[in-house]
């Protein structure tokens, strides 16, 4: 860990002002991605319910949650937009080495799949009663669809930074130049990685659609309860999927721990501040209490063999140590000064914080899956809880989102520190990626002005979403004419009319 003094030179450091500005913007962006991704699917899922059921209640919960998911999507794009001028503002050599291979997958991210997300979403919002149900319905599942293809691409750049493959790197112009398009889109990491990225999204989003129908079912239970049986269904599908996508999170996470493993084995190391190589058996510290630095431990709460198993697959499998890896780096890679952070040549992550982002990923993951489950097992059978139990549900639903929530951005963190002193894995160093040119005093400018604009969004998000959380789902009133063509044969739903304006 730092001292005062490295604090003060970083304040100094275009490089360290640079990383706190890059961690700033893009793990607030991330905020909005898997709430993005994840509620685009439930959007969809609820008005398929409501068109199979005819229940006004799930109707209901599709426009009580799509406005939610809208105010999300606009912030979302707002700081995405943000996290783009810092890449040219202060990483531009970074920008000019990757641009020759991130070229292709994100200009098809925002030529096909952004625009296929937008196009789609406006047909959803302005087509309620303009389009027939069914296509109305399917548009937001393109919409799910085109959030899906975008998180393919972009998740592809990162899992070339992680493990760069399918490029040359040409020396006269410095750059690296893409000579295989497919090698880049079907990387073993990005294999692990999009999995385990969209299954903790649909966690993510089905948290905050348990905690926001907790709150209600607790707060807003209509006269005499009566909304409370719509809150509950909701509560219950929201924790079906918590519980279903939790163990994919927990499967896919493994087999992303693996390649992590076998293409950067210093980041697992990391991970458990693992400085001696294990040959078998290596443990798996729930616990540790040692130096600010990670390099000794004072006491520890240990699994036995189990980081041998997350590492290897087996539970006598050997996994490397720093201290040999970072031998094995400085003969590979050489020392370059001034590349890292504490002295040339050094490789290892800051341990303490690779070592507790990664275990705050997963106990935070785990208890997020276990609400789901909780929830499911307190509402078994159709039952309502009653007395303490029934205001321990909601209670227990509303803590949900802000967990996994949190696991998620700690689970960022951890892939973008465990990476480091690299930019570009075993390529790329992140000191070398930084501006030229750049003052310290430029960055302080950029870096306070991103903050407070983003202070500013956090406080209009917050706002609106509780706004309308506060006003809960609309009342459903049927119109005293059908609104929208169906299937029925003079174009009319054969059914009943339902109101799509509020």
């Amino acid at each position: 860990m730092w001292d005062g003094g490295d604090i003060v030179r970083a304040m100094d450091s275009v490089l360290e002002l640079a990383r706190w500005q890059f961690g700033i913007v893009t793990v607030y962006h991330f905020l909005f991605v898997p709430l993005t991704v994840g509620l685009t699917m439930l959007v969809a899922v609820l008005e398929t319910i409501w068109l199979r059921t005819k229940n006004p209640e799930w109707l209901r919960l599709t426009k009580f949650f799509a406005k939610l998911f809208l105010i999300n999507f606009a912030l979302g794009v707002v700081t995405g937009i943000v996290q783009e001028f810092q890449f040219g503002m202060t990483w531009s050599d970074y920008s000019r080495f990757v641009g020759d291979v991130f070229g292709a997958p994100l200009a098809i991210e925002a030529l096909l799949a952004f625009f296929l997300e937008s196009t789609f979403l406006g047909l959803w919002i302005f087509g309620w009663d303009k389009l027939p149900r069914a296509l109305h319905n399917a548009c937001m599942w393109i919409v799910h669809l085109g959030t899906l293809a975008s998180s393919w691409f972009i998740l592809a750049a990162n899992s070339w930074m992680q493990h760069p493959v399918g490029y040359r790197f040409n020396e006269v112009t410095g750059r690296a130049e893409l000579v295989d398009f497919w090698a880049v889109m079907v990387n073993k990491v990005q294999l692990g990685t999009f999995p385990h990225v969209i299954l903790a999204a649909y966690l993510t989003s089905a948290a905050f659609m348990l905690g926001i129908l907790g709150w209600l079912y607790l707060r807003r239970p209509g006269r005499d309860g009566s909304e409370r049986p719509m809150y509950r269904r909701g509560m219950v599908l929201a924790a079906w999927v918590m519980a279903v996508s939790g163990i994919g999170v927990a499967v896919s996470g493994d087999v992303q721990g693996k390649i992590m493993t076998e293409v950067q084995p210093m980041k697992m190391a990391a991970a458990e501040a693992l400085w001696e190589t294990s040959d078998s058996c290596a443990p798996f510290s729930v616990l540790t209490i040692g130096t600010r630095d990670g390099k000794h431990e004072k006491w520890a709460l240990e699994v036995p063999c189990v980081l041998s198993f997350l590492g290897t697959g087996t539970f006598d499998g050997k996994v490397e140590g720093i201290y040999d890896l970072q031998e094995k780096y400085r003969e590979t890679y050489g020392a370059t000064p001034g590349e890292t952070y504490y002295s040339p040549g050094d490789y290892t992550p800051n341990i303490p914080v690779t070592y507790w982002t990664f275990r705050w990923m997963m106990g935070l993951g785990v208890v997020g899956s276990l609400v789901g489950f909780a929830v499911l097992w307190l509402t078994r059978r159709g039952r309502t809880p009653s007395g303490l139990v029934g205001r321990f549900l909601p209670a227990l639903a509303i803590s949900a989102p802000v967990m996994v929530l949190l696991g998620n951005s700690m689970g960022w963190i951890f892939t973008e520190m465990g990476r480091q002193p690299w930019v570009v894995f075993g390529v790329l160093t992140t000191a070398q990626g930084v501006s030229p040119g750049v003052e310290p005093w430029e960055v302080w400018m950029s870096l306070l002005g991103f903050t407070a604009l983003y202070a500013v969004l956090a406080v209009v998000e917050v706002g609106l979403l509780i706004k309308y959380v506060k006003k809960a789902p609309d009342p459903f009133v049927e119109p005293p004419s059908p609104s929208l063509r169906g299937s029925g044969p003079d174009g009319a739903d054969a059914d009943e009319p339902m109101n799509f304006a509020y």
